[in-house]
């Protein structure tokens, strides 16, 4: 698999003339360029890794344009995509750009009122969807869809009895129809795609709505163009280097390597079978960098850390003394201060006798560079992983700046912030603590919204929302959204992320919401752990039946009361915790109480639950509560349970 995984840099010369081209035009100059020599992309099925040379990527992105065309696509038509990491995701997105389409993708966990919600905001007159599951819920809401002309679908299985239906396409089709049109008029791709321009519109993406709905930010071919160009310049890939494709096509950071960095650097997009395989395929592929949200490497140091609980009384003790020993060599190289030759001698073979085989187990020991965005996360997770050997980072950026701008460099590692901007991109503190950010990969604004669009910008400064300052080494260090800054009754501020992250590096919290706005102490609203609670609790013999059971055992309330007194320890008098109740649920986007990415809409989460809140204020002990749930199909359903107020000593 790794027959080039050198680092096989495009020289400067070649790098400036693609980048003065639109995505699908630069895909077809490195059609030219790298041709069947190389490969583009693999993707793994039924334990197979498939290839597609950079020839075979262009000739299907041209049948897949062509076939929009032969279902009546129009130039600047906009398309809807609602599929998982499968090429033909790409596919049709390149193949909508290259003949003047633009491109939206949609999480394929939406529900049937939010696709049709979104594909009526930008009248969507093609939709392509994964499979059965999602022209499902297209058929449910077809009604109000009277602008779709077809919906095409990728994945046959199931689709047997919809044959008969004239909306519904199979993706095989579309090629079909794609290849008899280049039959007919030979010329007609070129055409189209030359017609392209560089400062075009080539996708929107949905912003992630933790305060309201979401809006649509238009990212022109440019934005990505340049984007790429600023990692190629400064991580360790090139042609040839692999990129796993893990993270949701609706979320920038994989459009931003997938249509972006992957394409004008040469590289290889690799798309895991599943997201359960997904760490044995990094074994495999051998992957020199990755990209992915901060609950992927919360959720994977806790796996680390339970199955190292369940280990001998022996090897426990092996790996708390090596940990110890990574976490003090890396104190030292976040103080820029030299490491004693002793603790290099002890690391060196703490890593060959622990962690190394502990990061190949888990799929990252292939990785130069790993990183770490989309939300806080907590100094403790990078503070981890750094010490097990994994150079883990955090960068910085957001869906209108065109993804990450903002990466720590290796030689300068610092666990609180989030590092030093990529080349050609200004960042500076307003004076009332916003970070603004000027560059090429700026957004061009967000879709049929000029007030929003105005409002983003001062002075063509981009107003990123959040409050940080630039510390004397020049690196950025993000307070947290500035709007949801924290000013207690005594006028102390801080940020509820701060405080959130913290805590969510425990293997048994899962979510926490901050609340104390105006108030005279902290309060929380805290998830268990489902699978490490539930573990726990089986080790001690506590019996149990759903999350609701779970949730609100008095062993569990004295678990999670033990975990909160512990970070209370590290944090200032202003910012402890001195409430908090386990919630009966399970935070859920479907409830409107997580973004589609994950992130806390923490408005919605404080009226849905008012009453908990405050009852935490009010001196109550416990409190009666009846909570809706809406599940998959969208029905929803009703608790009932008695929840208890826990007080922090």
């Amino acid at each position: 698999m790794g027959e080039y995984t050198e680092i096989e840099r495009l020289d400067q010369e070649t790098l400036l003339s693609l980048v003065q081209h639109t995505l699908p035009q630069i895909l077809s100059k490195q059609s030219e360029i790298l041709g069947k020599k190389r490969v583009a992309i693999r993707e793994k099925a039924y334990g197979i890794w498939q290839s597609y040379t950079w020839e075979d990527y262009f000739r299907y992105v041209k049948y897949t344009g062509l076939g929009f065309i032969a279902l009546g696509l129009k130039r600047n038509d906009n398309i809807g995509i609602i599929m998982d990491n499968h090429p033909e995701w790409l596919f049709s997105e390149l193949g909508g750009q290259a003949v003047g389409a633009v491109t939206l993708n949609l999480f394929t966990s939406a529900v049937a009122e939010e696709l049709s919600f979104a594909l009526n905001r930008i009248q969507a007159s093609l939709v392509v969807a994964q499979d059965q599951e999602q022209v499902d819920k297209l058929l449910d809401a077809k009604e109000k869809l009277s602008h779709v002309r077809y919906v095409v679908y990728v994945d046959p299985t199931g689709m047997r009895t919809y044959r008969e239906n004239p909306w519904l396409i199979s993706f095989r089709d579309l090629l079909e129809f794609g290849k008899e049109l280049d039959q007919e008029q030979p010329e007609l791709f070129n055409q189209e795609l030359w017609k392209g321009r560089l400062d075009e519109v080539a996708l929107m993406i949905m912003t992630s709505g933790t305060t309201g709905i979401s809006k649509l930010a238009m990212l022109t071919h440019r934005n990505f163009a340049e984007m790429a160009r600023k990692w190629l310049e400064t991580a360790p890939i090139g042609i040839g280097s692999n990129w796993m494709s893990i993270s949701p096509p609706a979320w920038i950071v994989d459009q931003m390597w997938g249509v972006g960095v992957t394409i004008l650097g040469g590289m290889v997009m690799n798309f895991p079978e599943t997201t359960d395989t997904a760490f044995d395929d990094f074994r495999e592929i051998g992957p020199s960098v990755i990209i992915t949200a901060s609950r992927f490497w919360e959720d994977l140091a806790s796996k680390i850390r339970v199955k190292m609980d369940d280990a001998g009384l022996i090897n426990r003790k092996v790996f708390a003394l090596a940990e110890r020993i990574g976490k003090a060599a890396v104190e030292s190289e976040s103080q820029k201060k030299p490491i004693p030759l002793y603790l290099k001698c002890l690391k060196w073979l703490a890593s060959v006798i622990i962690f190394r085989p502990l990061l190949d187990r888990v799929g990252c020991s292939g990785f130069l560079s790993a990183y770490t965005g989309g939300h806080p996360i907590s100094p403790d997770v990078i503070r981890f992983f750094r010490a097990v050997g994994l150079n883990l980072k955090q960068c910085y950026g957001l869906t209108e700046t065109g993804g990450i701008f903002q990466v720590q460099p290796d030689d300068e590692v610092k666990l609180e912030t989030v590092g030093k901007p990529l080349p050609r991109t200004m960042v500076k503190i307003s004076e009332d603590q916003e970070v603004l950010v000027s560059s090429e990969t700026i957004f061009a604004g967000y879709y049929n919204d000029f007030n929003a669009t105005e409002a983003a910008f001062n002075d063509g400064w981009f107003l990123t929302g959040d409050a940080g300052y630039i510390d004397k080494d020049g690196h950025l260090l993000i307070i947290g959204r500035k709007e949801e800054i924290i000013r207690d009754k005594d006028g102390n501020a801080f940020s509820p992320d701060f405080i959130e992250t913290r805590l969510k590096f425990s293997l048994y919290i899962k979510e926490v919401v901050i609340f104390g706005e105006g108030r005279p102490f902290i309060t929380a609203l805290i998830n268990i752990d489902m699978g490490n609670v539930g573990n726990w609790a089986e080790d001690h013999m506590i019996p149990y039946t759903t999350y609701t059971d779970l949730s609100q055992r008095p062993e569990v309330e004295d678990l999670i009361l033990g975990e909160v007194r512990q970070v209370n320890a590290q944090l200032p008098d202003p910012m402890k915790i001195h409430k908090f109740i386990l919630l009966y649920k399970l935070l859920d986007a479907d409830d409107e109480e997580l973004t589609r990415t994950g992130k806390v809409r923490r408005r919605f989460v404080y009226g849905l639950y008012i009453k908990l809140i405050e009852a935490m204020y009010s001196g109550e002990n416990e409190l009666e509560v009846k909570g809706k749930v809406r599940y998959r199909d969208g029905q929803v359903g009703m608790i009932e349970t008695k929840i208890k107020i826990i007080t922090v000593d």
